[in-house]
């Protein structure tokens, strides 16, 4: 077997990786080629051109795959797949990323699925389970080959040239070995609690291996399977439902881009084309630098950027507060985080994104905005997660921690925090803002045919 990764700039368009999942990335193409011995083939260009040349020049007589479901992806890899037929060789293309194929999923009358539960309900756990994890080869014959063109790991310039690095070094272990590892770690400590303490910033009710399989580190039927054992061992059946049904949104994310694959681009609900979003560079800039006046939107920012990860529940306030609040395109801010995550996934990103849009398939209803002052307060109360990544607040009393602009000057003062100085005011009112976001909303819901 001759292993080969091919980074691929040519075929996908806007969908290039982002910074964040290009430093995850190297390290994740480091921890493989460590664990075949130094042998894994790099190479950069287009697939279309590499893979023909380089199995007529080691002799293959077939090319295997895992599949991938970007539509740039399923264009390319069909186009190759015939190119590899025509010259000969056998290919093989495999599932080792989903559960289930998206085209399986069918309603009774062959339709796919709009809404998530019964899809997963019905569709998913209602016809074939997940299958068993494959045992690891007991060997591997390896083969290598001194390619044209060979790039190496560090030729494909995947670290940023500026340090901006470093909390995300001291964040996460990457490769197979930290994901199994982190895969045990939550059985043994989130697992149980999980329904509940999966919204709290601060608990460790969180798996944090969405990069880890984005990236192919663990398989989901791994991930499934432990979670099935843990979840019966520990009789947390409700813990281990909530969190199984969490690896259904990740599969339901997948077949609507299947199905749709304009889903970054477009809205599912067609009407949405004319909403009146607002364009306004300066309150984007303050979002993304997690300068709101927020401190929950501004942790949940701040996070991002130097973690490359955002707790899930802070992703929907965030979520919330720019669409809604702001009144700004999901594009922007799917466009910032498909550069800012580590695991950005086109599916996930795009369908999350038209969720708390309002706009997608199984969407939040128009008139859900997540109010990020009550947010924290009930899923932050001691403001550990805000002090984390806002320290300029950190000396506030709970009490208005979460809203300093309602703390009193003596009080502002007495906590070193000068509002419009060493730390923003609010960027809108969020009464006046929630009420613009529905009054728009209302409009559009009532203009549907």
């Amino acid at each position: 077997m001759l292993p080969l990764y091919i980074l691929d700039d040519v075929n996908s368009g806007n969908w290039a990786m982002g910074g964040a999942s290009r430093w995850w990335l190297h390290h994740s193409l480091a921890a493989l080629n460590a664990s075949l011995d130094g042998r894994l083939l790099v190479l950069r260009g287009d697939p279309l051109h590499l893979v023909p040349a380089l199995a007529r020049e080691v002799g293959a007589s077939a090319v295997h795959w895992n599949r991938c479901y970007e539509p740039w992806r399923i264009t390319r890899d069909k186009a190759l797949k015939e190119a590899l037929q025509q010259a000969g060789l056998a290919v093989h293309s495999h599932n080792g990323a989903l559960l289930w194929e998206p085209w399986q999923v069918r309603k009774s009358d062959g339709t796919p699925y709009q809404v998530f539960t019964p899809y997963y309900r019905r569709g998913c756990l209602g016809s074939t389970p997940p299958r068993a994890p494959l045992p690891a080869p007991a060997s591997l014959t390896l083969h290598w080959s001194a390619a044209a063109g060979q790039a190496g790991i560090d030729a494909l310039a995947l670290l940023p040239q500026i340090p901006w690095d470093g909390t995300m070094k001291a964040t996460w272990h990457i490769g197979e070995a930290a994901a199994l590892q982190r895969l045990q770690a939550f059985m043994a400590q989130g697992l149980a609690g999980y329904k509940e303490g999966r919204n709290f910033p601060q608990r460790p009710n969180v798996s944090r291996l969405s990069p880890h399989l984005h990236f192919g580190e663990v398989s989901p039927h791994q991930v499934w399977q432990a979670a099935q054992r843990a979840g019966l061992e520990q009789g947390v059946e409700e813990d281990l439902d909530c969190f199984q049904s969490e690896l259904g949104w990740r599969e339901f994310s997948h077949a609507l881009l299947y199905d749709h694959p304009d889903l970054s681009e477009t809205p599912l609900q067609r009407r949405f084309a004319h909403f009146p979003w607002q364009d306004d560079p300066a309150l984007l800039r303050a979002w993304q630098r997690g300068m709101t006046g927020y401190p929950l939107v501004d942790a949940g920012m701040r996070e991002l950027w130097q973690t490359g990860y955002m707790h899930n529940r802070v992703r929907m306030v965030v979520g919330s507060f720019l669409v809604k609040n702001l009144l700004t395109h999901w594009r922007h801010g799917e466009d910032w985080f498909w550069d800012c995550l580590v695991d950005a996934d086109l599916a996930a990103n795009s369908a999350s994104w038209q969720w708390i849009a309002g706009c997608g398939a199984d969407a939040a209803p128009y008139f859900r905005v997540f109010n990020p002052v009550t947010q924290s307060e009930r899923f932050d109360p001691q403001g550990a997660y805000i002090r984390r990544y806002v320290p300029e607040l950190a000396a506030l009393p709970d009490k208005y921690l979460h809203d300093p602009a309602s703390a009193p000057s003596q009080v502002l003062a007495a906590a070193g925090v000068t509002l419009g100085l060493t730390y923003p005011h609010p960027v809108v009112d969020l009464k006046a803002s929630r009420e613009r976001a529905l009054a728009a909303f209302k409009q559009l819901q009532d203009s549907a045919p």
